[in-house]
């Protein structure tokens, strides 16, 4: 039986089992925490996230951060904010890897979305204690960035909780908030393969998975009506032989290095040097 390969006409390859072994770590970190802080790709407002998000992560309290917001136009993620709002019923937050004037809202929305489980406890009997956050996300979404960027001006792990787990470690971001210091990686499916050739535009998917030309095509093909990506290439209609060509990348007889050229696209896109692209569509109301 073929295997379908979506609109783009690319079948990304995945590891079921890997998925399954990052599900169940996820969700023994899920355990531990309060609250979680789920960081999106800003290019891909809904393909880089879980179809099923809500179901994996249970009833804990969610804010999103659209990450990488300095590769997409502003005025487009505004939309996608409210948009995202609307939808989840979560708090949404842009940021990228280079500022930290968003930190302070990151903490207070975390605090406060954790503060009915602290109250939940505390009615209970128990003293009052921090906050438990954690961030999860796809692949290469910028997890770890985050993390660096909250835990910077504070050093202070506190290792092992009593009662939590003597392999994971916390960082205390102030009194109110700690934050368990590894990233939980939200495993990608391959039922839906329109996601997963855009998640490979984006990096988000191992480089292992698919094969650079065919992905490239796909995206230019995206952008076949776009001046802008046209005139960067300096070609009239856009193609990895063109390009190639354009570039003077040929290999024996003449022929383009198509090859070179796909990963030089997707390096291209990736860093922003096409333009600000957001290439998920907002669905209709």
């Amino acid at each position: 039986m073929k295997k379908d390969s979506g609109k783009f006409g690319v079948h990304i390859h995945w590891y079921p089992g890997h998925i399954a072994k990052a599900e169940r770590q996820l969700k023994e970190k899920l355990n531990l925490v309060d609250v979680i802080i789920e960081v999106r790709d800003s290019r891909l407002p809904l393909s880089s996230s879980y179809a099923n998000i809500e179901k994996l992560l249970g009833e804990k309290p969610r804010l999103l951060l659209l990450n990488k917001s300095d590769l997409v136009d502003r005025s487009e993620l505004k939309k996608w904010v409210e948009y995202l709002k609307q939808t989840t019923g979560c708090p949404v937050i842009v940021t990228d890897a280079k500022g930290a004037k968003d930190l302070a809202l990151v903490v207070k929305h975390a605090v406060e979305l954790s503060e009915p489980k602290i109250q939940a406890l505390m009615a209970k009997g128990l003293l009052r204690r921090a906050a438990r956050a954690m961030v999860v996300g796809m692949p290469n979404v910028g997890k770890s960035s985050v993390i660096n960027k909250l835990t910077k001006s504070s050093k202070t792990k506190i290792g092992a909780k009593a009662g939590v787990t003597r392999q994971q470690q916390w960082v205390r971001i102030n009194p109110k908030l700690d934050l368990l210091d590894t990233p939980g990686i939200i495993p990608t499916r391959q039922d839906d393969q329109e996601q997963a050739v855009k998640l490979a535009f984006v990096s988000s998917v191992s480089e292992n998975a698919y094969s650079p030309e065919p992905v490239a095509a796909a995206l230019l093909e995206m952008f076949n009506d776009n001046q802008q990506v046209k005139d960067y290439y300096k070609v009239d209609e856009l193609s990895l032989e063109n390009i190639a060509l354009s570039r003077r990348w040929v290999i024996k007889g003449d022929s383009p290095d198509t090859e070179r050229t796909a990963i030089y696209v997707l390096k291209d896109f990736r860093e922003g040097r096409l333009g600000l692209f957001i290439l998920d569509e907002m669905p209709e109301a």
